[in-house]
């Protein structure tokens, strides 16, 4: 019998859940010592910033949150891979690569407390990179269209989408990974398998062994790394993006990580989960591993580690301050930012709002 095609889906890990080195050859970045610490900052940074989002959540301040506990090498390591020409089309979890490309907290807390301006990014890079995307998947679909215009253009640019475990089901990520293939597009996409699609285990979500090889069909290359080592996230990344920019064609990649909180705010994952699995979540969480590692390189301590919460303490509320001073937008902002001009039948709705304005005034 001939065999039509053969393939199989790398695996990449350099720390496991205790932070020891599972293999020698560590990336050309690990021997830079302060970067490393810089990202081990940026996700004790984005872990503050996460509890202080559900805190502002449960005091009624902010609207539902989906918060990104565990996910903090997943994000960082996708984000501080990405050169500042790269675009970035996030879903709604991201938030370390977003920080790590200028995103500020209190646009965070903007977008999520109903206000669309948190989606106009005031920072490069993050400013040319696409608003949150609650409808799963459509962030894919923008990435290749972009991917394409890169590759029209001439431009040595990549874009990257991440998308959950569930969102990979989506025939908006099957036609943006097809395109990307067919047409040979610098664009990277990261699947973030948290284990969980609200409450749908992965277990019944696909019955592949790995999720990374749905890439395979649409001649992508495609690798699975450790979730929770920012190493191998990184390092895959690095390779992915290297390869897209080159005109080698674009990759999947599956970052295996487990989701330590609820789905958001409006979710109770007591529900569906045992206090087990959460706990077995827990021991191999990503800040741990990052944490020793650095420890054992000398270059990291508690008292460090307590000097810099503090300053993220300081950071947030300056950004909490920041985003409740905010001055709400005037009613007619839905109406004004939707048409270049504006229907008749919405003018009149406009008009309608502002008298009902007028009159509770």
């Amino acid at each position: 019998m001939s065999i039509a095609a053969k393939f199989e889906i790398e695996y990449l890990q350099y720390l496991d859940a205790e932070g020891k080195q599972v293999r020698d050859d560590l990336p050309a970045f690990t021997q830079d010592l302060e970067y490393m610490v810089k990202l081990y900052k940026l996700m004790m940074s984005t872990r503050v910033f996460d509890a202080k989002s559900i805190a502002l959540q449960r005091t009624g301040k902010l609207g539902t949150y989906a918060s990104c506990l565990g996910h903090e090498a997943a994000h960082v390591g996708i984000g501080s891979a990405m050169k500042p020409e790269d675009v970035y089309a996030p879903s709604y979890r991201e938030y370390g690569a977003q920080l790590y490309r200028g995103v500020q907290p209190r646009e965070v807390y903007m977008y999520w407390g109903g206000d669309e301006r948190g989606n106009d990014y005031q920072n490069e890079p993050a400013r040319h990179d696409f608003a949150w995307s609650v409808p799963i998947a459509t962030q894919c679909l923008h990435a290749a269209g972009s991917a394409l215009a890169f590759k029209i253009r001439g431009e040595k640019r990549v874009a990257v989408c991440t998308i959950g475990d569930g969102g990979s089901s989506k025939g908006d990520f099957y036609g943006a990974i097809n395109i990307a293939g067919a047409q040979n597009l610098p664009m990277v996409a990261v699947i973030v398998n948290n284990q969980w699609a609200i409450s749908v285990p992965r277990k019944i979500q696909s019955g592949a062994p790995t999720l990374a090889q749905k890439g395979i069909a649409a001649g992508l290359y495609c690798i699975q790394v450790d979730g929770n080592d920012i190493i191998a996230v990184r390092k895959a990344m690095e390779d992915a993006l290297e390869r897209a920019r080159n005109g080698e064609g674009g990759s999947v990649i599956e970052a295996v990580t487990y989701r330590l909180g609820d789905h958001t705010t409006a979710d109770d994952a007591r529900r569906y989960r045992g206090e087990d699995e959460v706990k077995e979540g827990w021991a191999k969480e990503p800040m741990k591993r990052l944490r020793n590692w650095l420890v054992a390189k000398g270059v990291w301590d508690d008292a460090k580690e307590e000097a810099w919460k503090a300053e993220c303490d300081d950071w947030m509320d300056n950004e909490v301050n920041a985003y409740l001073e905010t001055k709400t937008q005037p009613i007619t902002a839905m109406f004004d930012y939707t048409y270049a001009e504006i229907p008749a039948d919405l003018e009149k709705q406009r008009e309608f709002a502002l008298a009902l304005e007028k009159k509770a005034h």
